[in-house]
Formats: structure tokens, C-alpha cells, sequence
């Protein structure tokens, strides 16, 4: 359990409005405070249980005048069923070897994040991040972040990086901050499979969640984590299980 931390302390701050990349014709804003102090991680815990995603070394949540459609999502590693779809995947990456490596930019990872972005977000507001953005994104934290390495065991592929994970440690559990993976290579489900390897980590590791930031109805890009049964999801601050509406 999380123990208590002095939030009158806290300063928040709230962005000017921009457009959503989410939901077309909206327009976003988020509050935010910075993460520092003697206690960075105490504070991470306790925010991201409040509902915040972490970026280097600030929290924020979404604060978006009459639109509250991102909601926090997590899955509880306990509950879950690795049904026939998940299996497949699993089955589809038993040959890529996976590395926990310290929160160190590397080339390799930024040109596979490079192919990545052209790939699948080319008009997003990451599309222009270059080297020294990315180590930022991966160096400033004042918190237990590492990254999580996918290559090639073997074949004339050998070694090369496939998929990698930003991930931030917590009391109950791990967050992914940020995934990226090969786009030429989409019958492996790789997005799907690193949120299925990190469930088996936290499992393994007897963390209760694997948190996976904001899941947003109507949003294509989001949709994919609906599909992580059973989910958890923060509404009206409080976590309580997803219930999927079936026709």
C-alpha cells in the first residue's frame, strides 16, 4: 500500500488549450506537477493511482473543459486469462529474447522509434522528436524506470531489436510509459505482445497491475486496450472493473 503523502506541499499547474490527437474537433488540456523532491517515487505512486501518466520528471493528467473521455486503465495480472488470442501471440514471439536494460538512450532504440512514428503516428506531435528529445523522454526520471529490449534469437535476424518498453516501476505494480516496435513486422501483434510479457513480469514479480496509461472510447488508437479483460479503469476516483457492453 501506498503510505500518505504530504499533497498540500504539491503545486499543479494546467496547460493552455490544444488540439486533442485523439478525438477530432476537441481540444485538450492537461494540469500537472513536477516530480522531485526526496520522495519522487512515493509521489508517482500516489498520483498515478489519482489518475496521472508520467513524462520525464512531470505527472499529468488529462483536465479538458466538458470532456472527460480519457479514463486510467489497468490490468490485474492475477485475474487474467490467457485465452486462445493471447496464446497465439505468445506463440507468435517465443523466438525474441527480451533484456532489461537500464533508462539509457541508445541509436538502435531511436531509429526503431523513428520507423515506428513514420509508420503509425506520422502527424502526431512526437513525428519530429529527434535524438536528444528521445533521450530526454528516457533519461529524466526521478523515479525506478528501465527499458525493455525485443530482438531476434536467432535466424538472419539474429540480434536485431524489435520492440522495446519504457517502463516505470511502482509499489503494486508496472506502468508503460511508452512502446514502440518493428512495423514491418505486424503478424506478431508485437504492440499486444509487449503488454502480455509485461503482464507475465509483474506476475512473476507479485505486483498486483501492469498500468497502461489512459484508454479513450471512440478513439481508434486506443481501442486495443479494451480488449485486455478483466480491466480495471478509474471513474470517479475510484478503480473499478471494466464491464464491456455486448450486443
Amino acid at each position: 500500500m501506498t503510505k500518505p503523502f504530504p499533497t498540500k506541499n504539491l503545486r499543479f499547474f494546467l496547460t493552455a488549450p490544444s488540439p486533442c490527437p485523439y478525438l477530432p474537433g476537441r481540444r485538450e488540456r492537461k494540469v500537472f506537477t513536477a516530480l522531485d523532491g526526496y520522495d519522487a517515487e512515493t509521489l508517482h505512486d500516489m498520483l498515478t493511482h489519482a489518475g496521472f501518466r508520467r513524462s520525464q520528471n512531470i505527472a499529468y493528467r488529462p483536465s479538458c473543459e466538458g470532456c472527460e473521455a480519457c479514463v486510467s486503465a489497468r490490468v490485474p495480472v492475477e485475474r487474467f486469462e490467457f485465452g486462445r488470442r493471447w496464446r497465439k501471440i505468445m506463440a507468435k514471439n517465443a523466438d525474441l529474447t527480451r533484456t532489461l536494460r537500464p533508462a539509457e538512450a541508445t541509436e538502435e532504440q531511436f531509429h526503431l522509434l523513428r520507423r515506428y512514428l513514420n509508420s503509425r503516428h506520422a502527424e502526431g506531435g512526437m513525428a519530429e522528436m529527434s535524438f536528444s528529445d528521445y533521450a530526454a523522454m528516457v533519461e529524466e526520471t526521478a523515479v525506478h524506470t528501465h527499458i525493455v529490449e525485443y530482438r531476434h534469437s536467432g535466424g538472419a535476424k539474429r540480434g536485431q531489436l524489435v520492440a522495446a518498453a519504457l517502463v516505470d516501476a511502482l509499489g503494486d505494480g508496472l506502468s508503460l510509459v511508452y512502446s514502440f516496435f518493428d512495423p514491418e513486422e505486424p503478424r506478431r501483434s508485437l504492440g499486444a505482445y509487449t503488454i502480455l510479457d509485461h503482464i507475465q513480469q509483474a506476475r512473476a514479480a507479485g505486483f498486483q497491475y501492469v498500468y497502461l496509461g489512459y484508454w479513450i472510447p471512440g478513439s481508434e488508437k486506443m481501442d486495443y486496450k479494451a480488449s485486455f479483460q478483466p480491466l480495471e479503469l478509474l471513474l470517479g476516483g475510484e478503480w473499478r472493473p471494466y464491464e464491456p457492453v455486448t450486443f
